[in-house]
């Protein structure tokens, strides 16, 4: 029955042993039954009366409080109390089925996790799906690698580039007060300003470049990254139960093992087409990734290599063509600062 259920296109089996002990869930019905027992047979607050004899007297000496209140007043307030003492039971109930279903979730999970660890269960491996996951991972992890690099690079050449403007102003004022070394001075003083101006130019590629690679790697490859810890997620589900529903396939046949096999049986289902369609997702978009990756490192490879190139070849015209072509524009210096408004 469970191997007709457990047929798997792109999926295989490593079976290592035996899944492990699940005596325990057969408690599960009559810890239920017993709670919900205790809720309903409970003692009813909203019913109280004055007792003028000793305990176990006749019921002669007993006076009851709605006699007080009139016939009409006790029959209202019967129907409100017993209409908010049963709603609060249903939500006490539902929390408790609520309560229930992750507990033997976790259980079942857990158990499942541990049986793997240790070598004694068996999980469920799509191969070529998993080989694509670690490829990403891998791949993700040299782009973080790149980004830092970059950034790194930003910063270090930001700080040589404030270095050339402090140094061209001040080859301008000693050009200002040393009339014998006026020319000297001057040119070098222009020379800085050109390069920091490039450099400027540069930065802003740069910039582009780094800011492109943070969403590729933090936005879209970490989107990717989720759906599949959710894959891996139900894939751990779909397993348990499939484990679970082996041992109930291999125990007696009696009419309680039938109706939990039957149990079992709908519950594997549900987990099953949860984690198809989950694997469906992640390869879906492991290859729309891969197509977006490929787009857009190919034009941010290029823009770097093309303003590097005009920056030390001291190209100005190529450096800022560069720049056009991308549609990069860069911020007027100041641009950060607040107004004078906004610093009131």
């Amino acid at each position: 029955m469970a191997d007709s259920m457990m047929s798997k296109a792109a999926t295989m089996e490593i079976p290592i042993n035996s899944n492990g002990d699940s005596r325990n869930l057969a408690e599960d019905d009559s810890l239920e039954q017993d709670l919900q027992q205790v809720m309903v047979s409970g003692p009813n607050l909203n019913e109280t009366s004055i007792v003028s004899g000793g305990y176990g007297g006749t019921t002669e000496g007993i006076i009851p409080t709605s006699s007080i209140k009139g016939s009409n007043m006790h029959h209202a307030s019967s129907n409100s109390s017993m209409t908010a003492e049963e709603a609060t039971r249903g939500v006490a109930v539902e929390k408790f089925d609520i309560m229930k279903k992750w507990g033997l979730n976790t259980y079942k999970c857990t158990k499942q996790m541990i049986s793997e660890r240790f070598g004694r269960g068996s999980r469920t491996v799509d191969l070529e799906l998993e080989a694509q996951i670690e490829v990403l991972r891998e791949t993700k992890r040299k782009y973080e690698n790149v980004l830092r690099l970059a950034r790194a690079l930003t910063n270090h050449f930001y700080s040589m580039v404030q270095t050339q403007h402090a140094l061209g102003d001040t080859f301008a004022d000693l050009s200002q007060k040393s009339p014998e070394l006026r020319d000297e001075f001057g040119y070098n003083a222009e020379t800085q300003k050109l390069l920091c101006k490039n450099g400027e130019t540069l930065l802003g590629a740069i910039n582009f470049f780094v800011s492109s690679i943070n969403t590729l790697v933090n936005k879209t490859m970490e989107d990717t990254l989720m759906t599949i810890k959710m894959y891996e997620n139900a894939r751990l589900e779909f397993d348990a139960y499939r484990a679970d529903l082996e041992e109930l396939n291999m125990g007696p046949r009696d009419a309680v093992t039938m109706a939990r096999i039957e149990t079992a049986q709908q519950q594997y289902q549900i987990h099953k087409d949860k984690y198809e369609r989950l694997r469906s997702d992640v390869s879906i978009k492991i290859k729309f990734l891969e197509e977006n990756k490929v787009k857009v490192m190919h034009k941010q490879l290029l823009l770097f290599h093309n303003a590097i190139s005009a920056y030390f070849a001291g190209n100005q015209q190529q450096l800022e063509q560069t720049l056009k072509q991308f549609n990069i524009k860069l911020k007027p210096p100041g641009a950060d600062k607040p107004s004078w408004l906004e610093e009131q």
